[in-house]
């Protein structure tokens, strides 16, 4: 085939392996080759091997040649977030302070990767316990973002986002608790689904806490949904398994027809949103409204409050964690982390408990806010990428979440909700829109985002490797 390997999507791959037209170890082969180029620049992998790769891609290749593929992935390049246990490999949690371990098995999410066959590239940087919306961390290098190096992919997804936007493979896996998975997709231009809570297993599982896939095109997210929505009794708080049609995703232009949409462009919280942003999600709003949409604009709902409680609930986890930490291992904590959490030091019981009730202030209002609508638009952020080497956009620790009012209420209600590049700032960055369903609704979401890559104004082509210089991995 005479293309750029590293450009091909998962169903472009698999209908290659079938046709005998590509083979797993070509394909592998070409993405390390890829890798090694962008490596220097992005810092996204984190224990990339390529002779495990290779291994992998051999096996499956012996497998496509007797015709007995072993999964709906076989052959495919994937990367997995560094916060997901795989069996082995030490999880550091995108901190210097953590215990290099091997994991004893797999988390979920990798476990159905291995047996569908697919060829695990590497696994993906993440910041400090996966706290920051960037990829600044005090264990692995300084992720950037393949659309301008001075900005930051975002996080706490931050190497797969970055891996999916410069084409690390066409599948990566992500985690979100309050916009891990959405914000840096929609910094990144990409797409990424946050799943219903449940829909997919993950261990250990948490309030809001999901993993979700991270891909360049709606079809690839549909497609590994497949594979990361199967069951796992390890995770307490899954939803029972139900056998969607994922491969039902693309229902066309048609399906916008008749919707009944909410358009939210205030998040009631945190950083107004910039002009470019808003004027790229209004045009979203457009573009759905000429097919046939209703579109409704929706007051707030979320308040300073809610957002202010959620913070302070986790200052108050991560300083309980790291009150365990000896001394020098805490140390070593990226110091932002460790004045953002130690913050939290003199809170009373009275007060952690009005401060964790904000998770379910925040459920029962998004809730009863969507429930109008079909669907609601939003942008995924208020602003574009910022600045790389800034662990948040307010670079201040006792106002670390000011950015994530839009994506957090959905992780509370458990809905889920998906980032699509909507446009572009004047500079070339990304735009992502959020599109949120009703609870349970992830097909819907899917069809609805396949529906407006259809509808869209023409994407920009994806970043291209800079210019060879000095600089080196850093890998630790």
């Amino acid at each position: 085939m005479n293309v750029k390997l590293h450009n091909l999507g998962a169903h472009e791959l698999l209908g290659a392996y079938r046709k005998r037209e590509l083979s797993p170890v070509e394909v592998t082969q070409a993405m390390l080759t890829h890798i090694e180029r962008w490596e220097p620049h992005l810092h996204a992998t984190y224990l990339l091997r390529p002779k495990a790769a290779l291994a992998q891609a051999r096996a499956s290749e012996a497998r496509w040649q007797r015709c007995e593929p072993c999964g709906v992935l076989d052959g495919v390049p994937v990367t997995v977030k560094e916060l997901i246990a795989t069996a082995g490999d030490p999880l550091p949690l995108g901190t210097a302070a953590t215990e290099l371990i091997p994991a004893t098995a797999d988390a979920p999410p990798a476990a159905r990767l291995r047996e569908a066959g697919a060829v695990r590239l590497c696994k993906t940087t993440a910041p400090d316990y996966g706290m920051l919306s960037s990829g600044l961390s005090s264990f692995h290098a300084l992720a950037r973002n393949p659309w301008d190096l001075s900005k930051t992919p975002g996080g706490s997804s931050a190497g797969a986002a970055a891996a999916a936007a410069a084409g690390y493979g066409p599948l990566h896996i992500g985690t979100d608790i309050g916009g891990s998975l959405r914000l840096p997709a929609g910094w990144c231009g990409i797409f990424s689904l946050k799943p219903s809570l449940g829909r997919i297993p993950i261990d250990p599982p948490y309030t809001g806490r999901v993993a979700g896939p991270m891909t360049r095109t709606v079809a690839d997210a549909a497609l590994l949904m497949q594979v990361l929505a199967l069951p796992d009794a390890r995770d307490s708080m899954s939803l029972p398994y139900q056998a969607i049609a994922w491969d039902q995703f693309d229902q066309g232009a048609d399906f916008v027809r008749g919707l009944r949409i909410g358009l939210l462009l205030d998040a009631g919280c945190g950083l107004p949103v910039e002009p470019e942003v808003r004027a790229a999600v209004e045009r979203a709003a457009q573009i759905f409204e000429r097919a046939g949409a209703f579109i409704e604009a929706m007051p707030p709902f979320m308040t300073q409050a809610m957002l202010d409680g959620m913070d302070q609930s986790w200052r108050l986890r991560s300083h309980v964690d790291m009150a365990a930490l000896a001394p020098a291992k805490k140390a070593k904590v990226l110091p932002y982390i460790r004045q953002w959490a130690d913050s939290m030091a003199g809170l009373t019981g009275a007060q952690a408990f009005v401060a964790f009730s904000q998770f379910h202030a925040t459920r029962v209002t998004t809730v009863r806010a969507c429930q109008p609508f079909d669907f609601v638009l939003s942008p995924t952020s208020s602003m574009p990428a910022f600045a790389a080497e800034l662990p948040s956009p307010t670079n201040d620790p006792l106002h670390a979440m000011e950015h994530i009012g839009f994506t957090v209420p959905y992780n509370m209600s458990e809905q889920p909700a998906a980032s699509i590049n909507c446009g572009y700032t004047s500079s070339g960055l990304p735009i992502g829109l959020q599109i949120a369903g009703q609870r349970f609704d992830d097909l819907g979401v899917l069809q609805l985002a396949r529906a407006f890559e259809l509808l869209r104004d023409p994407q920009r082509p994806w970043p291209q490797v800079p210019p060879a210089t000095k600089a080196g991995t850093d890998q630790k």
